[in-house]
């Protein structure tokens, strides 16, 4: 009778072992709610019009667009088969190494995103460290920016204020980091796409069926238009945090919220 008491009671009060919370393991593993992401993706568009016009107010080469910086070097690679005044220019001018270092490096980055197909492209675990990585990308930009002497502002097109070797390494760095922010971006497959380049989304925007639907939220045209938000709102941060305590110290501050975009995603809710 005390036996069958003793099982009546386990049922009623399942053990510690029953009710202890998710391991954080199993937390980690958890793929997020794409559909949860708003404000980081929000935050990772807000990063891209941050870190670009850090590096295009100084040499007038954006670290996360880079078709502009592929049809720049096309232009520099015209320049080889133009006599049209009675010589070719043979130089690879500085503007076209530094958007080819861009552009390499942007790849490369955006090669390290692979690593998250190992782990799991949309678990926390990965969506936290992908984004740790950032962080430390970003950490060296301002390293290297800061030990560079270089300046923030050029006033010329024609006059970069960035042209030692660790002005280089920064640019790269910078890079990187948009490179591996947009794959993480892209395999969340929601409306920020890439959270880099917003020319589809403007092209999506334009030609969505309920772009005129005021009376409703529409995901497809609402998200869009908070990502546009978001990257205007961060290409204007930065430019003025910029204005206030150079390149090196905005990129400090985009290391600060780098971390808090990282944080963010222990938050995010695991998918249904």
């Amino acid at each position: 009778m005390s036996q069958a008491k003793a099982q009546a009671q386990s049922s009623e009060y399942p053990s510690n072992s029953e009710n202890r919370p998710t391991s954080i393991r199993t937390f980690l593993m958890q793929d997020v709610d794409p559909e949860g992401c708003i404000g980081p993706l929000s935050a990772y568009c807000f990063m891209t019009g941050y870190i670009d016009v850090l590096s295009f107010s100084a040499i007038f080469v954006w670290c996360g667009f880079q078709t502009g910086n592929l049809a720049q070097l096309g232009l520099a690679i015209a320049r080889l088969f133009d006599g049209s005044h009675g010589h070719r220019d043979s130089i690879f001018h500085l503007p076209d190494r530094q958007a080819l270092t861009s552009l390499l490096t942007f790849n490369a980055g955006a090669f390290v995103g692979r690593i998250g197909d190992y782990i799991g492209a949309k678990t926390r675990l990965w969506l936290v460290l992908g984004t740790f990585i950032q962080t430390v990308f970003t950490m060296v930009a301002a390293v290297t920016m800061f030990k560079s002497g270089q300046g923030s502002v050029a006033d010329d097109r024609a006059i970069p204020v960035w042209s030692n070797a660790l002005s280089y390494v920064c640019l790269a760095f910078m890079s990187a980091s948009l490179g591996l922010q947009g794959v993480l971006g892209k395999r969340l497959n929601t409306q920020f796409t890439t959270t880099i380049v917003l020319t589809t989304v403007w092209i999506e925007l334009m030609t969505d069926p309920k772009l005129f639907d005021f009376k409703h939220m529409v995901k497809t045209r609402d998200h869009k238009l908070i990502a546009a938000s978001a990257l205007l709102f961060g290409a204007f941060v930065g430019r003025a945090i910029l204005a206030a305590i150079g390149t090196p110290g905005a990129l400090g501050v985009a290391c600060g919220f780098r971390v808090l975009i990282t944080l963010s995603w222990l938050v995010v809710p695991a998918k249904k």
